[in-house]
């Protein structure tokens, strides 16, 4: 790795924590000595960035710094790549859209050195058959974002249609489905629903009177509980 390469690289191991990241650990990951690591630290600091610490305590950056962006390794722009790819095969048409709307900008923007690492690329996920329903999921990530009621018409793995005013929490996915996470007012529960079986939907005026992070975490908190009674009943019904 060149010095500018891994000075660059030391500035995103201390920008991606809070803590102080001790030289043995800069070494470990940069494939170096912690002697050198010393004298990186050394050098960035004369030229001004504002690294906090000492040997033996840890370093770290001055939350009064503000870096402004850099460009993007090859490695970075690997896992860039396939993340978008993985958005790609989601079912959830604007997340699909968003996805290549970021690859478009990528490639944009980095310089003609680094377009051979976007074409061809370095890394590929397998080949899957395509799905042939994707939700449009607008509404409900605003729904999410501005922690508004939602009223949904919700039809049943039986067929069964129903109305109910939720509290949308978060959108979770598979390869082949979508779900709305979400607190329903009619059952008094958290409930999940498939995008794909949403009829229709209206973002209400009506704020979500609870904390978006208190609501994720008594989700979660309600998602441990039921796993565990899954596992009970499994285990009950091996004796």
């Amino acid at each position: 790795m060149r010095r500018a390469d891994r000075l660059f690289q030391i500035i995103q191991i201390l920008r991606r924590t809070k803590l102080p990241v001790t030289a043995a650990r800069l070494a470990d990951e940069l494939e170096v000595s912690k002697r050198t690591v010393y004298r990186d630290l050394a050098d960035l600091a004369g030229q001004r960035v504002p690294v906090e610490g000492e040997a033996g305590s840890g370093y770290r950056l001055s939350e009064y710094y503000d870096f402004p962006p850099l460009m993007f390794t090859p490695d970075e722009l690997d896992a860039l790549l396939l993340g978008v790819e993985l958005v790609q095969r989601l079912p959830d048409a604007t997340l699909v859209n968003n996805a290549k709307d970021v690859l478009s900008k990528i490639s944009s923007v980095i310089p003609g050195k680094l377009q051979s690492v976007l074409n061809p690329s370095a890394v590929a996920l397998k080949p899957e058959e395509p799905i042939a329903t994707k939700t449009d999921t607008r509404q409900i990530r605003a729904a999410i974002r501005d922690g508004r009621k939602l009223l949904i018409e919700y039809r049943s793995a039986d067929g069964t249609l129903s109305k109910r005013v939720v509290w949308p929490i978060v959108l979770g996915y598979d390869q082949t489905h979508c779900l709305l996470i979400a607190w329903c007012e009619k059952r008094e529960s958290f409930r999940h629903f498939r995008a794909d079986r949403l009829v229709s939907l209206l973002l209400l005026n009506e704020c979500i009177d609870t904390d978006r992070k208190v609501l994720r975490s008594r989700w979660e908190e309600w998602r441990e509980a039921e796993l565990l009674r899954l596992r009970e009943i499994k285990l009950l019904g091996g004796l």
